[in-house]
């Protein structure tokens, strides 16, 4: 990262120097935070205060405390303490609940203090949490006097959570962040509280799924803005990211329904398999018919709960639980990368629970230990919003990832999943196998009396979750000491084998030879250059082309059989024909219709002489920075707003990804969120770089600092390379933060020209505008129109409100630059329709209905 010091003279200074500064560390990101959010560190230091007072801060809230100061029927509607809602917010339950207080105040409250200010967050933390404890509580109170389930079972629950008035606060906040931000918040923590109130059930949840409702609606009174209660498009990369956290978040809730073990929830079957103190399997015996019982005599409601119970004892059982959370867990990592394997995943175990949801609901059935008619006191109509809620959750996760299934495409290479199914299958054949025959071995010791079906059957269970299956016939259990490790063993052995196997599947990214190939063709790119445009050539999507003597490469990306190019050849000088005709040939044999696509003028004699058509298809606006003056008229607009900046303490960083801090990569990722936010349109590729092509370590960005050492704009620039040595750069990926300094891309954009000069670059290349014709010269008459020109021309209007490539050309123009035709080179006139189409979809690869008609609706403005 460099940092210099300097300053840019006025037209009467001939010097002008690059206003170079500094980042933000990590550590000083974090002390500015600390001493601009006092609200939420006297919250913290209240809640360890009161617990001191109260006594929860060494143990869990007496009975003289919850009835005094906690929220719920009793006290709240029946006895009329009316303070308990507010009392209710800044008393923790626990010392459990007191650390996550503590940490979720100086965090979360600390979030929604540093974006809406002192004030804002007293009144949302305090509205939010009472109307959260109100609402709750009377929603609580009215249920249980209409005989509502969970409301009667949880009327007697006394409440204290700070939590509440955080997560409402929190919520409230989001209104006041960037659509980046905002969205991950909202879509997280709603998840996290979905999970807790369908898994756990307690009071407090539901309080606080209220609290972040209220929270929700207060953010957009306060902000007088209806427009933040909307949701906003979001990028490829934050869409994978959204739907891997809403998966991860669901993963957690089997956990904590296993820790809570409360029956007042749907998702709540399965946790009384794990029973305080084990079963002994002799007291079971005695009680469901001795050594010879068959499964027919131990199949009494008791027996029954007592033999699922017992199957589901042991380490091996207990790790099998937890499988389908592994493997959403595994899923959301996948889902992160973008990975279609993972979506499979995820969909798989979620079909999983909908297909066992009737078994597991058995299961809780039989083995929660409960009083008798608990489970039989609804109406028809309290059992069917029961289901719903049972299958709501898996089905709502199926559907999203259906719907978003455009945005996992990335496979692993040929043959890995083959040799994935492989290894599974054969792991599983094994396994199975082995318990099979000791089992079949055995069966004279097992009990109650099985046969040799039950213990086929007996072989698959153990594949399975016991929550899933722990009460469906047979329910035998083997009384070998070998044939009772193997049945313990199995079942984690073999989904661990597939867990590691998933991830291996996953983290293929290429074959050995794609990264060599990629590592060839940079060695190349860095000894021959390929043009302004050629470190394009090694943006995924393309493959590379090497010639017959190796010296030489082309990147191409094949669509619909069109193979298209990624600018020039990347070659010494001189052989550009031989290796256009090489590739053409290679095309040829795989019946490819060859397009090379933005090359420059030095190439065309080459298609001339092989009878090939070429069309421009942009300008691309080249800057030379060797001697360069910002003097004079002609500069005068980028002049200004480079002394405009500088009079506003604006600073620049050169720098690249991996040396950013954390801080300052969220600040990108935010900034580029929003700009995407902004548009209804679908994301450009294909020679339009997004964040990934950031993270290439021989990129380097060009930052913005304000004063206050927040982002304010972005620019990343592509290496030029000839004989081994960098000699110019190209702008890629160019974003702004919403309020920055008019001008900032031009002050962004000269100071990254003044550090070139002063680093020996010969060139910097703002980039090709596409569908753009370069100003006539003085006196210069405009050519004949042609079909090709006209249509060009029409392409070029149709598309300017939806992209503005006229307007980037026009931006383009205030850097006086030199301008180069780049064109579109190919064989068969009659294919333009199909290298067409074959070009927008490079430019377009995934488009959503809802992306084609805003697209469509921009377009006919």
């Amino acid at each position: 990262m460099t940092e210099t010091t300097g300053r840019v003279g006025d037209a009467e200074n001939t010097e002008d120097l690059e206003p170079s500064g500094r980042l933000r560390s990590t550590a000083e990101a974090l002390g500015g935070f600390i001493r601009r959010v006092p609200f939420s560190i006297a919250v913290a230091v209240l809640l360890v205060v009161t617990a001191l007072v109260t006594g929860t801060f060494f143990g869990a809230t007496s009975d003289e405390t919850a009835t005094t100061w906690a929220a719920g029927v009793i006290t709240t509607v029946d006895g009329r303490q009316w303070w308990t809602v507010a009392t209710a917010l800044v008393i923790p339950f626990d010392p459990f609940q007191l650390v996550f207080g503590v940490l979720a105040a100086l965090v979360l409250l600390g979030v929604a203090e540093r974006r809406m200010g002192t004030w804002r967050t007293i009144v949302a933390f305090l509205v939010t949490g009472a109307i959260g404890v109100a609402v709750g509580t009377l929603l609580q109170w009215v249920g249980s006097l209409a005989g509502e389930w969970w409301a009667t079972g949880t009327a007697a629950d006394l409440t204290l959570d700070p939590l509440a008035g955080i997560v409402g606060a929190l919520m409230t906040a989001t209104a006041f962040m960037g659509r980046l931000w905002r969205r991950r918040i909202r879509v997280v923590t709603i998840a996290f509280i979905l999970v807790f109130v369908l898994y756990d059930g307690d009071s407090s949840n539901a309080y606080r799924l209220v609290a972040a409702i209220a929270g929700y609606l207060l953010g957009a009174v306060l902000t007088r803005d209806a427009s933040t209660l909307s949701a906003k498009r979001s990028s490829h990369r934050e869409t994978r990211t959204l739907v891997a956290a809403v998966v991860a978040v669901t993963a957690v809730g089997p956990i904590v329904a296993l820790v809570n073990r409360s029956e007042l929830t749907p998702f709540a079957f399965g946790s009384y398999l794990f029973a305080d103190e084990p079963l002994e399997l002799a007291a079971v015996m005695a009680t469901c018919g001795g050594e010879a019982a068959t499964a027919a005599a131990a199949a009494s409601e008791s027996c029954t709960a007592q033999l699922a119970l017992l199957s589901a004892q042991g380490f091996g059982m207990f790790l099998l639980s937890f499988v389908p959370v592994l493997l959403l867990l595994v899923a959301a990592w996948g889902l992160r990368h973008g990975r279609r394997f993972a979506r499979w995943l995820a969909i798989a175990v979620n079909a999983a629970i909908l297909l066992f949801a009737r078994t597991a609901y058995d299961v809780t059935v039989t083995t929660a230990d409960v009083d008798d008619g608990t489970w039989t006191v609804f109406d028809l109509g309290e059992l069917v919003v029961w289901a719903v809620a049972v299958l709501a959750l898996p089905i709502g996760i199926i559907v999203m990832l259906v719907v978003t299934r455009r945005h996992f495409q990335i496979r692993a290479p040929k043959g890995a999943f083959a040799r994935f199914a492989g290894v599974v299958v054969g792991t599983f054949v094994v396994l199975a196998g082995v318990y099979l025959v000791a089992g079949l071995a055995t069966v004279g010791e097992y009990w109650p009396a099985a046969t040799g079906w039950d213990v086929l059957l007996d072989t698959f269970k153990r594949f399975v979750p016991p929550h899933f299956l722990a009460v469906v016939d047979p329910i035998v259990l083997p009384g070998h000491d070998v044939t009772s490790f193997l049945a313990q063993a199995v079942g984690p052995v073999f989904w661990a084998v597939f867990i590691a196997a998933s991830i291996r599947l996953m983290s293929r990214t290429g074959s050995a030879a794609k990264t060599a190939d990629d590592a060839r063709l940079r060695e190349l790119l860095h000894r021959n250059g390929g043009g302004t445009l050629g470190f394009m050539a090694t943006w995924p999507g393309n493959v590379a082309w090497f010639s017959d003597d190796g010296d030489s490469a082309v990147a191409y990306r094949v669509i619909n059989g069109v193979a298209i190019t990624m600018s020039d050849p990347i070659c010494a000088a001189g052989n550009g024909g031989r290796v256009v005709r090489e590739f053409a040939a290679f095309c040829d044999a795989n019946s490819w219709v060859p397009v090379f696509y933005s090359v420059h003028p030095q190439y065309l004699p080459v298609f001339d002489e092989l009878g090939w058509q070429h069309m421009s298809v942009g300008e691309e606006t080249l800057v030379r920075t060797t001697g360069l003056e910002l003097a004079g008229k002609p500069w005068q607009k980028v002049r200004q707003a480079l002394n405009r900046g500088i009079k506003e303490g604006m600073t620049t960083v050169w720098t690249s990804w991996d040396e950013l801090p954390l801080a300052t990569l969220a600040e990108i990722e935010a900034i580029s969120e929003e700009w995407v936010a902004e548009k209804e349109l679908p994301e450009m590729g294909f020679t339009l770089g997004g964040m990934e092509e950031l993270k290439d370590p021989e990129v380097r960005l060009m930052l913005a600092i304000g004063p206050d050492g927040r982002l304010q704009a972005v620019t990343s620039w592509l290496p030029v390379h000839r004989d081994g040595s960098v000699i110019g750069w190209t702008i890629d990926f160019m974003r702004r933060a919403d309020g920055s300094m008019n001008g900032i891309m031009e002050f962004l954009i000269a100071s990254a020209a003044l550090h070139m000069k002063d680093t020996g670059a010969e060139v910097l290349s703002l980039s090709g505008a596409p569908l753009a014709t370069k100003p006539l010269e003085p006196g210069e008459t405009p050519p004949e129109p042609t079909v090709m020109t006209r249509l060009l021309d029409f392409l070029a209007s149709t598309l300017e409100p939806a992209y503005g490539f006229s307007s980037l050309f026009r931006f383009k123009a205030k850097f006086n630059p030199d301008y180069e035709t780049i064109s579109m080179a190919y064989p068969d006139p009659l294919a333009l329709p199909t290298i067409g189409l074959a070009i927008g979809k490079a430019y377009l690869p995934e488009v959503s209905p809802a992306e084609a008609v805003a697209l469509v609706k921009t377009l006919t403005k």
